[in-house]
């Protein structure tokens, strides 16, 4: 479960790859899925419907954990994050601008908030479109760098407008750099895809350390909860087969004239049903 302590143990061939403990999937969710609220409002609100483990976001267009915040309150954005009841943080969602100057020292802020916390994966977003190659790599490298020194493993999650947008781009990043990891997000493979048999994303599970889900189409990233595309039963399967045993992270946008709550609840159950 969530809260149960797990085991990563690193292979001698690789610094970066882990091998999962005792430990089963579960479902998560993320602070993200309430923009409107404030950090500790968002946590209160998940507690409230019945979800046990988070996915912490940090930066972020929303604000609501910065890592300013983050650098001037540790002790205490720590003690936060551990003694919420009843939700256990699973993930770290860092979400600044690759840009920024501090995105490394705030980076760093974020590793040592995952190892204070007993966090292993933080995930992280390719730089923008036009990046050369090159440049991306050594930032990547930078930061699985910076993560193992706190005993954490880099999440690199592929999305269809950056510059790991497709398997084979994501897969080069893995290879050039080692110890990188993939956060799987089904919705990025599926937009604008054609149906076929085999799900695209099938060369990059064995290096997935974290999953976000939501319901989605070929035209849309996110619809209601049910009218999505996606099979989840199917991508359950395959995570089993390759010994994945983290979590299944809703990560869940307010939809117009959507009840947010009765959302989450139905993912929430969804998922539940899954595992």
């Amino acid at each position: 479960m969530p809260g149960s302590q797990t085991r990563f143990h690193r292979n001698a061939w690789d610094p970066g790859s882990f091998v999962k403990g005792n430990q089963t999937l579960f479902v998560a969710v993320s602070t993200g899925c309430f923009p409107q609220l404030s950090f500790q409002e968002s946590l209160d609100r998940l507690v409230d419907l019945d979800f046990t483990a988070v996915e912490i976001v940090v930066g972020g267009s929303v604000g609501q954990l910065l890592p300013s915040a983050i650098a001037s309150n540790f002790e205490r954005i720590t003690a936060l994050c551990r003694t919420v009841r009843r939700l256990t943080p699973s993930a770290y969602y860092f979400d600044v601008d690759t840009a920024d100057d501090r995105y490394f020292a705030d980076f760093t802020l974020c590793c040592r908030l995952a190892k204070a916390t007993k966090v292993v994966a933080v995930t992280v977003r390719s730089s923008v479109r036009g990046t050369p190659f090159n440049e991306e790599v050594e930032r990547l490298r930078g930061l699985v760098r910076l993560a193992t020194q706190e005993g954490v493993v880099v999440g690199l999650v592929p999305e269809a407008d950056r510059i790991a947008n497709d398997v084979d781009t994501t897969s080069l990043f893995c290879r050039s750099v080692p110890g990188l990891q993939v956060t799987l997000d089904p919705s990025q493979f599926l937009l604008g895809a054609t149906p076929s048999p085999v799900d695209p994303f099938e060369p990059l599970l064995d290096r997935v350390c974290h999953v976000r889900l939501r319901d989605s189409t070929k035209d849309a990233l996110q619809v209601r909860v049910g009218q999505g595309d996606a099979d989840y039963g199917r991508l359950v399967g395959q995570l089993r087969k390759v010994n994945y045993q983290r979590g299944l992270c809703a990560d869940l946008q307010p939809l117009p004239g959507l009840d947010q709550d009765a959302e989450l609840r139905k993912m929430r159950l969804f998922l539940e049903s899954l595992i």
